[in-house]
């Protein structure tokens, strides 16, 4: 994901996509990094909440830094015990008062929801990019399924 961001215009990912009703590269970027800082922020505290994101419109707007944020939370991540135990606060209703339950996980768990959920925005991306950047080299591996990638190799 960095190499892609750093290869990428900012007027480009900035750029709102009929595509995308009106959403832009960078805002699918800026959602796959809230998940990883939901991740990181709740392995320190024992308890993940995905509904708690930060929306921060600068990873929206500028690519470099949102490569940044994406290292440090990769650094964070990347030391933590796969293993040990953590709370989820699982969200299923857009009602406000609707009580939310919590399932248990563990970190490694929550680190494969995060990555699963990343390349399903890079499938997003990719389009959106081949719409608006088509000149830009795209690796034909964004956004597709590790276990996609597998099953074409195996039957070439």
């Amino acid at each position: 994901m960095t190499d892609l961001l750093d290869r990428i215009a900012p007027e480009t990912y900035a750029k709102p996509l009929q595509l995308f009703n009106g959403s832009s590269i960078g805002q699918h970027f800026r959602h796959i990094v809230d998940f990883y800082g939901c991740l990181c922020r709740g392995v320190g505290d024992g308890r993940i909440d995905y509904a708690q994101r930060q929306r921060d419109t600068r990873v929206e707007t500028e690519p470099a830094y949102a490569a940044a944020v994406l290292n440090d939370f990769f650094e964070s991540v990347t030391n933590s015990d796969e293993a040990a135990m953590v709370e989820v606060v699982a969200d299923f209703s857009s009602e406000l008062n609707e009580t939310r339950p919590v399932v248990l996980s563990t970190v490694g768990r929550e680190m494969m929801y995060a990555y699963d959920h990343a390349v399903h925005h890079l499938a997003m991306i990719k389009m959106g990019l081949r719409a608006t950047a088509p000149s830009l080299e795209i690796d034909k591996n964004l956004g597709v399924a590790p276990s996609t990638v597998k099953h074409w190799n195996s039957s070439h």
